[in-house]
């Protein structure tokens, strides 16, 4: 997604956990979210601001806020739930 501002690596070591990847149990749904959402043409389905602007500051890609739709939907949840959900917010 070059030309948009992205959020940091999840391959990055960071003091606790080591990477968020380790944190982020394989049976979380955000995995499928992760793969689902960066499969979809999200310029096709009608999606704004897939193409960065030439100017300013850079915009942020519209599949993570897509992903977190798709998280919170998952979880049955309008709001943060527990640790786990923040933590595969944060993944993606």
């Amino acid at each position: 997604m070059k030309g948009f501002a992205e959020g940091a690596d999840r391959q990055q070591t960071t003091l606790l956990p080591e990477c968020l990847d380790d944190r982020v149990d394989e049976s979380n749904p955000v995995g499928a979210v992760d793969v689902f959402v960066d499969a979809l043409e999200l310029r096709e389905l009608g999606f704004d601001g897939v193409t960065p602007a030439a100017t300013g500051r850079p915009g942020y890609h519209p599949s993570p806020m897509l992903k977190l739709i798709f998280m919170a939907i998952s979880t049955g949840s309008n709001r943060a739930g527990g640790w786990s959900v923040k933590l595969a917010a944060i993944w993606k």
